[in-house]
This record gives C-alpha cells, sequence and structure tokens, in this order.
C-alpha cells in the first residue's frame, strides 16, 4: 500500500477493507456517499481507498468532478484509462478524434457521437461518449477488477450530461461483475435525488449512505503528532473543545493545528480565536453571493430567516419588497430553487416537499446577517 504523503493524514484502513469487501462479497456492484464539502470524503477516498484496492488487485479510478464540472465525460474516461493504461492518455484521444475529423465534410458519424458534436469536432468532451466506452473495453482487456470512485457525482445529474450519465450507466450495467463504483457527493439531496428520480439515468442503481465522519480517535492521532513536533504539546482537552467549536470539521481543526503550531506561544485559545474569523472570513461567501442573481438571493435570504413556505402568499409578498419589484409570482421562487439546489451550485437541499435547508450552516449564517439584497 502507498504511504500518504500527507504525515497528517489520519489512516482509516478498517473503512476502506469494509468497502473492498462488501464489493467482494457481490452483493453489491456500486455504493453512493455523501458528506458535506471539508468532512474528508475526498481525502479517504485517495488515500485510503484508493491505495487498498490497487493492493488487492484491483485497477483503481479516481475522479473529482468539481475539477472540471463542465466536463465530467473527460474526467471519468481519462481517470479509467490512467488506471488500465498509464501510458498514451493523448494518443488516445487522438485516435478517437482522428476518424471523425476526416468525417467531418459530410460522412456518417459513429454510433452515440451523431447529434453531439457541434462546432469543434475534435473537443474532448463531445467524445466522452465513444471515450467512456473505449475506456472501459480497455479495462476490460487487463482482465482485472476496477473500482470507480467519482468525488462529487452528483454533476452527472445535470441535465446538460444526461447523455454522458446515460453512456456510463449502460457500459457499467453490463460489467457489474468486473467494475465496481462508489459515487461520492457534498449534497445528500442531489445525490440521493440522482438515484431516486425515475427519469434520471442512475435511478435505483446504487444505494446512497452517510459517510462515516471522523471523530475522537481523530483529534487524538492529530494531538499525538503535534506533540511529536511542538515546543509546547497542545491538550487534548484543548483540542477536542476546538473541534466541537469548529463543528467536527477536520478541514477547519486542520487550520487550528496549523494556527498553534505556528504561534505555540499565544496558546490554544487564541489559536481558535483565530481560526475562528478566518472560518468565518466572508470572502467566499461574498464572492458566491455576488455571482448569483436577485432573485436567488431574496430566496435565501427568506430561507436564513426561517420562512418555511417560499412559494406561499407571504413569502411572495416580502420577495416582493426585497427585490422592489409587484411582478413577482410564485414562478420566481420556484425557478430560483431548481437553481440553488442544482448541482452547479448546492446552496440549498430539498428535504421535503417544499421544504428545503442550506447545504453549509456557515453560509446561512452570513446570508442571515445580511439585510438586503445588494
Amino acid at each position: 500500500m502507498r504511504t500518504p504523503s500527507d504525515p497528517w493524514h489520519f489512516a482509516r484502513p478498517e473503512l476502506a477493507g469494509g468497502y473492498l469487501q462488501a464489493f467482494d462479497l457481490g452483493l453489491v456492484s456500486a455504493r453512493g456517499l455523501f458528506a458535506r464539502r471539508r468532512m474528508g470524503k475526498s481525502e479517504f477516498l485517495k488515500h485510503d481507498l484508493l491505495p487498498a484496492a490497487e493492493a488487492a488487485g484491483y485497477l483503481a479510478a479516481y475522479t473529482n468532478l468539481w475539477d472540471d464540472a463542465d466536463h465530467p465525460g473527460q474526467a471519468i474516461a481519462t481517470a479509467i484509462l490512467s488506471a488500465a493504461r498509464p501510458k498514451g492518455l493523448a494518443q488516445f484521444w487522438e485516435d478517437l478524434s482522428t476518424p471523425i475529423r476526416k468525417m467531418k465534410a459530410g460522412g456518417k458519424l459513429p454510433l452515440g457521437v451523431e447529434g453531439s458534436l457541434e462546432l469543434d469536432l475534435a473537443d474532448k468532451e463531445k467524445l466522452a461518449v465513444p471515450a467512456i466506452q473505449a475506456a472501459l473495453q480497455a479495462a476490460d482487456k487487463t482482465r482485472k477488477r476496477l473500482i470507480l470512485m467519482i468525488d462529487e457525482a452528483q454533476v452527472l445529474a445535470a441535465p446538460e450530461h444526461r447523455q454522458v450519465a446515460h453512456s456510463l450507466r449502460a457500459g457499467l450495467d453490463i460489467r457489474k461483475a468486473s467494475v465496481k463504483v462508489l459515487f461520492a457527493g457534498s449534497s445528500e439531496a442531489a445525490l440521493r435525488e440522482m438515484f431516486s428520480r425515475a427519469s434520471a439515468p442512475f435511478y435505483n442503481w446504487a444505494p446512497v449512505e452517510p459517510f462515516p465522519l471522523l471523530g475522537d480517535a481523530f483529534v487524538s492521532a492529530t494531538v499525538a503528532q503535534v506533540k511529536r513536533l511542538a515546543k509546547q504539546p497542545l491538550a487534548l482537552a484543548d483540542a477536542r473543545q476546538a473541534f466541537l467549536s469548529l463543528k467536527e470539521t477536520p478541514e477547519f481543526f486542520r487550520w487550528y493545528i496549523e494556527r498553534y503550531l505556528l504561534y505555540q506561544g499565544q496558546g490554544p485559545e487564541l489559536a481558535l480565536q483565530h481560526t475562528l474569523a478566518r472560518v468565518h472570513d466572508d470572502s467566499g461567501h461574498a464572492k458566491a453571493w455576488k455571482a448569483m442573481n436577485r432573485s436567488d438571493r431574496a430566496v435565501l435570504l427568506l430561507a436564513a430567516r426561517g420562512v418555511q413556505d417560499l412559494y406561499g402568499a407571504a413569502a411572495l409578498t416580502q420577495l416582493r419588497e426585497l427585490m422592489g419589484s409587484g411582478d413577482v409570482t410564485a414562478s420566481v421562487p420556484r425557478s430560483a430553487l431548481r437553481r440553488l439546489t442544482g448541482p452547479k451550485m448546492q446552496a440549498m437541499a430539498r428535504v421535503d416537499h417544499g421544504l428545503y435547508r442550506f447545504e453549509d450552516p456557515e453560509f446561512e449564517a452570513w446570508v442571515r446577517s445580511r439585510r438586503t439584497i445588494d
């Protein structure tokens, strides 16, 4: 097994082994995992599950679709090929696109590509459908089982990626014995909808469950690492309190540890105060807020203020006041919520019919502190 390059990585071999055992038993060929961002999900997949799968004789492919949310097909095909045929990726795309370039003058396009190519016929994402199938065929030739880890998989639920999603499912359906898939996401609602909506390409294809979060063992191991490096060891009680204050978020806790190590003389309390200020720094929230249109902001502000029925008459009255317009109908919050809960924004999650919640509690608090939408 590869040793993680990050000395602060908290290894979870038992958890990785549990997922592999479930796949080995053959009862499931796919699983869905959700955890909000910064909870250690991606780190676990890359530094625990991926090397454990390789050590068990699997080909292991990992991709995070947020790295290029506009081109998930290209990302998935490249991840599979990197595992099955690590050399010659550039040549693969060249070989795939060359025959299609030659047909540009009017020849018949291959099945699955016809109708999907518009302007630049050599564009990789437009070749995603045949690329995914070719990548899976390359994995077949290795005669090894493949574990495909798709992080932020809810990107595939976007309407513009429907063809890619259908192609991926078609390729996986006939390979359930040889290809195991772990769909991970930071939005529980979006991930569940991806597998529960009857019209969705991956309908009823994988059970969805929460990702086991890091807890006291992680805090204790981090404190032990601090003890090896620091002149002034950090008390476990102080670390536990900081972890709770930071809402048990591993990434924020690492910020705290970093601050403590750099300024040990200031003590753990000031390290926590500095970290909380960093967490609440509104620069990221302000950027996201600015990128939204006014109706999205208005709906978010009402939701942050506790308004439940965002389509009701009282909510529409408040929306008209916030937006300074009398021309606000129920279609305005309906369209806004579609965007806000969509795979690209993921600002809110639908938890029940007509009920929504913020995906990020920190963003909710930031929005609640605002008086206007401008």
